[in-house]
């Protein structure tokens, strides 16, 4: 220790540090473009459609609400990003300050919520594409579709092919990534001026019932049940791709704060062109909340899965149509191939803090973690059995990957008297800090309590069983890491906490399922949130591990058997 009772900290190159073989070849563009290219998938074919029924007209609010709670999320990221520039570092910052048990907390919860995206990116695909093909969806009895035997076979070589992609290693990646974005950012660009130009109705901003027909309890629900939160996601991949980018200290912030200003700009301008484009005959009908179920182009299948391509059809405008469906194959596409690797780089981390089978963390002679690849197709495979309710494993999605940003903010804020010497080439203004982080972590927790209790319930099944599957690694590994249980136990309140807001919420509708209770109302229990922020906070700053702790975890040198695939 030196003078002041802090621990030396240790080199930058021993640093927790990655596998050698990963490669530095994302470039301030190629990280950016991936991050960007994330966070426009199928979300923005349908969110301003979902966002609408949910707000009417506030749904530009709720865009606005969602951009500024991921920048918030991202600043947090930024600094931390840059002081620990390692693949699949959500999993990993835990670690670092808190230990294997809070990292594992995380690291399961991302994993699964990762897991997920790239499958429903390619139903997302597959189902656009039955426009054409028939033969790749049938309805089931409740009108739900479903893949049909050779769908299936579709599906699982389309997620193949993402595998592959991403097995070559992230300079292919890197490269076919770019043309797609530049791809998507010119069709949404279209969408707006040509919406803006043909068919703009003021009208539609104050009539029908008004700029916010649902009030309060609308524009929030939008945020976290329309896709909105879902559609910012992909700010993620400055930090899970850290260790793949050879400028970190410029590379990192540009990509975690400018993915999310960017996007949320284009998604701003969308939803107002929506509004104004929107059919009115078909907003008269039953008000925005069916909106979607009242205009067509002469297919029911048209207008509930591809609305913007409905509006161009309506408006006569057959070749924006085209290009709309041609594009509903390409933006979910490029996203599934993000996110197979994104997938990957969480599996690796978790191998890498030890908390999961050390084979995960193997590398190839390309830089590619391909067990966990592997891992990941099978998983993702699993996604493709006849279970209906596309809308619903969106929502679970949004819930699970929420909850696994807010460890950020709590690391953040350990990790400024844990090492308060370590070089922070991106750094919040200490007064700034503070208030970023609790804003951050708060954030986090309204957007868990809007998605509502349905879809939560499920969530807190899936932690348990992460739990179980920690107790039989503990049990049976041959060398598993110190749980520093005392030291990550507060994740147990914070889920405990957001359980039970949950279940006494009012949302969706207290009215309607099983739990929310409608004890607590918007008001109350945004209180509720702010609360449980404050105790979270207060919980794990003093449970965070000493100095010497953290410096010991840093300056491991945990390698696997990194023979080449």
């Amino acid at each position: 220790m030196d003078k002041a009772g802090t621990t030396e900290q240790p080199s930058p190159a021993l640093v927790a540090g990655d596998d050698k073989r990963l490669k530095k070849h994302f470039g301030p563009i190629g990280l950016l473009f991936t991050a960007v290219g994330s966070i426009i998938g199928s979300g923005w074919l349908f969110g301003a459609l979902n966002a609408a029924q949910l707000a009417g007209p506030a749904a530009i609010v709720s865009w606005g609400i969602g951009a500024v709670m991921f920048v918030l999320i991202g600043m947090t990221y930024a600094e931390l990003g840059t002081m620990f520039p390692h693949s699949g570092g959500v999993a990993r910052f835990p670690h670092y300050s808190y230990g294997s048990f809070a990292s594992f907390s995380m690291g399961w919860v991302t994993w699964v919520a990762a897991a997920a995206v790239s499958p429903i990116e390619v139903l997302a695909v597959v189902q656009y594409s039955t426009n054409y093909l028939p033969w790749l969806e049938k309805l089931d009895a409740d009108r739900n579709a479903v893949l049909t035997p050779a769908g299936t076979g579709i599906s699982v070589l389309l997620l193949a092919f993402f595998v592959l992609v991403n097995f070559f290693g992230v300079r292919w990646f890197s490269r076919i990534n770019n043309v797609l974005v530049w791809w998507k950012l010119a069709v949404i660009a279209v969408v707006i001026v040509v919406f803006l130009v043909t068919a703009f109705n003021t009208d539609h901003f104050a009539g029908f019932g008004g700029f916010a027909p649902y009030g309060t309890h609308g524009i929030f629900s939008a945020v976290a049940s329309a896709g909105i939160a879902f559609s910012f996601f992909g700010f993620r991949q400055g930090v899970e791709l850290a260790g793949e980018t050879a400028n970190p200290r410029r590379n990192v912030p540009l990509t975690l704060i400018g993915s999310v200003v960017l996007t949320g700009i284009l998604y701003v301008l969308l939803q107002i062109a929506f509004i104004g484009a929107a059919p009115s005959d078909a907003i008269a009908k039953q008000g925005w909340e069916h909106v979607g179920a009242n205009f067509t182009a002469g297919s029911d299948v048209l207008a509930t899965f591809g609305p913007l391509a409905a509006i161009s059809s309506v408006l006569g405008l057959g070749w924006l149509a085209t290009l709309l469906y041609a594009d509903a194959i390409i933006s979910p596409g490029d996203t599934g191939l993000i996110y197979t690797g994104v997938t990957a780089r969480i599996s690796y981390a978790m191998g890498r803090n030890g908390n999961a089978p050390s084979g995960l963390a193997k590398v190839n002679s390309a830089g590619v973690p391909w067990l966990s690849l592997i891992l990941a197709f099978v998983v993702g495979c699993f996604f493709f059995l006849p279970f209906p309710g596309w809308n619903k494993l969106v929502s679970f999605v949004t819930n699970s990957t929420v909850l696994s940003f807010g460890s950020g903010p709590l690391v953040l804020l350990a990790m400024r008297s844990q090492l308060p010497r370590h070089d922070r080439p991106f750094r919040l203004g200490r007064g700034f800090t503070w208030a970023v982080a609790f804003l951050a972590m708060f954030s986090t927790n309204l957007i868990i309590y809007w998605t509502g209790w349905d879809t939560n319930w499920k969530l807190f099944v899936v932690i348990v069983f992460g739990y179980l599957l920690l107790a039989a690694h503990q049990a049976f590994a041959k060398t598993a890491p110190k749980l520093d249980f005392r030291h990550g136990w507060w994740v147990l309140v914070w889920f405990a906490g957001l359980a039970v807001i949950s279940y006494l919420g009012t949302y969706p509708e207290a009215s309607k399922h099983a739990g929310n209770l409608g004890v607590l109302d918007f008001s109350l229990g945004a209180a509720a949130s702010l609360v449980l922020t404050a105790v979270v906070i207060a919980l794990a700053l003093r449970s965070a591990l000493p100095s010497e702790r953290v410096t010991e975890i840093l300056a491991e040198r945990r390698e696997p058997n990194e023979t080449p695939a």
